[in-house]
């Protein structure tokens, strides 16, 4: 009975992994067979201080990231929930658009908004901090810029699962809550945030794997600069 998903899991995913363990100690180019290296592309690997800068960096975008991801989210969700028929569904529509976006047109869309010259959100930098920003070209600015895109870009997706673990929980908690006195905080903390908590397990879970990926916005927006801050 098993025997399907034990092939297709051998073929699709335990093989590549091996694959891919083994040639990492070969000096095996992309395409034909290397030779066999042992653990010299590890010594190589852990001898480069760039290794290290990249590690700090991911480590750095991840605290940016999966968090304030996941509780922007949980926000959202706990306020469009409220919202009843066509307009409940325009705003989810209106959230879940950026996440469909390939990330060439993100990037390209805050490359715009961030612009230093004409972009509108330097308007609010420099209301802040008194001049515009080349934000990309800041080594200060230009992880929780990346940051900032991402949660934007991928927010969307966390929401709909919000709303959807929202949605499963009984109306009646609150309503015998709500005879009994409970404020709305009393509800949050008592029903909504325990039920919830599998929800949010899985986003928190979800947002680790893919933000640990990171790539294509550095690639896109900084190339890993400026003197290799956003070099993950």
């Amino acid at each position: 009975m098993i025997a399907p998903f034990l092939t297709a899991y051998l073929v699709v995913f335990a093989y590549p992994v091996y694959k891919m363990f083994a040639l990492s100690f070969t000096d095996a180019p992309l395409i034909g067979v290397g030779q066999w290296v042992g653990f010299g592309n590890y010594v190589k690997l852990f001898g480069q201080k760039l290794f290290y800068t990249s590690v700090w960096n991911t480590g750095y975008f991840v605290l940016l990231t999966v968090i304030p991801n996941t509780l922007i989210g949980l926000g959202l969700a706990l306020m469009v929930v409220r919202l009843k028929g066509w307009l409940q569904s325009l705003i989810l529509v209106l959230f879940f658009i950026p996440y469909i976006l390939p990330v060439s047109v993100v990037t390209q869309i805050w490359q715009w908004v961030l612009d230093q010259q004409f972009g509108i959100a330097q308007y609010i930098i420099e209301f802040f901090t008194g001049k515009r920003i080349s934000v990309f070209r800041d080594p200060g600015w230009a992880m929780p810029m990346v940051a900032l895109v991402t949660v934007w870009w991928t927010n969307g997706f966390n929401l709909l699962l919000f709303i959807a673990g929202l949605r499963n929980i009984p109306q009646d908690y609150y309503e015998a809550a709500m005879l009994d006195g409970a404020t709305r905080l009393q509800c949050f903390r008592r029903i909504t945030w325990p039920l919830i908590w599998p929800v949010t397990a899985l986003v928190l879970t979800l947002q680790l794997i893919l933000q640990l990926k990171i790539f294509d916005q550095v690639y896109l927006m900084t190339e890993g600069g400026p003197f290799n801050s956003t070099y993950v």
